[in-house]
């Protein structure tokens, strides 16, 4: 969280992957985004360091084609932030159009353990990108926190959470899941605090705790 707050007060960015201007074949954009996809999981469950061979190879291309790519370790790492505050983003849009407001909310919140878990994994690129003069950072700066705050007030005007909450409130509690210790079960942990205070923000609300529960009860959809 500390990394986005550094940049909390730059105006938003268009978000992209800046680094390839030219529109790329079929077939490699299908080895780029399998690279993309399998170095998020690699990252996310093994670290910054994790290998890059083995991630090439889990996405089935050489290890030259993932350099071609991605000159570096730092780009990959920078692709993949982008890629995952992106999907965090619009997975707010896609919840909001298909479910009570309460609902996708918490469902939310939920993806948000996901996305915590690969920004652990990239913590210490991270670090070096921003001592750097590469964008990320203006350019992501603000969006989950907009993400959030239109996901909250849709809630509050609904009357499914109470009416006194403040989405830098819920923001600053969600961020203590990433300072908590690195154990087997950090992500059930974190799912099952998310819970907890999904549970606060329905106390007292306008429309009660009466069906809440029934509702809170369905299980969010893991990527």
């Amino acid at each position: 969280m500390i990394l986005e707050k550094k940049l909390a007060a730059q105006p938003p960015a268009p978000l992209g992957d800046k680094a390839e201007a030219k529109p790329l074949r079929a077939d490699a954009q299908r080895n780029r985004d399998a690279l993309v996809e399998v170095a998020a999981v690699a990252f996310a469950t093994r670290g910054v360091d994790a290998s890059l061979e083995e991630i090439a190879r889990q996405a089935g291309v050489g290890i030259g084609t993932l350099y071609r790519h991605f000159p570096t370790r730092e780009h990959l790492v920078e692709v993949v932030y982008r890629r995952e505050v992106e999907a965090l983003c619009h997975a707010a849009d896609e919840l909001a159009l298909h479910h009570p407001p309460d609902v996708a909310l918490e469902q939310w919140m939920q993806r948000f353990v996901d996305y915590i878990a690969t920004k652990r994994g990239l913590a210490t690129s991270l670090r070096i990108l921003l001592t750097t003069n590469s964008t990320l950072f203006s350019d992501v700066s603000g969006r989950v926190t907009l993400a959030l705050r239109r996901l909250i007030e849709a809630a509050v005007a609904d009357g499914s959470i109470r009416g006194d909450v403040d989405s830098s409130d819920v923001l600053h509690a969600l961020g203590g899941i990433y300072s908590a210790p690195d154990t087997e079960d950090w992500r059930d942990r974190s799912r099952r605090l998310v819970s907890l205070l999904m549970d606060g923000l329905r106390f007292g609300a306008g429309k009660g705790a009466k069906g809440a529960g029934d509702r809170s009860g369905q299980q969010p959809p893991l990527r």
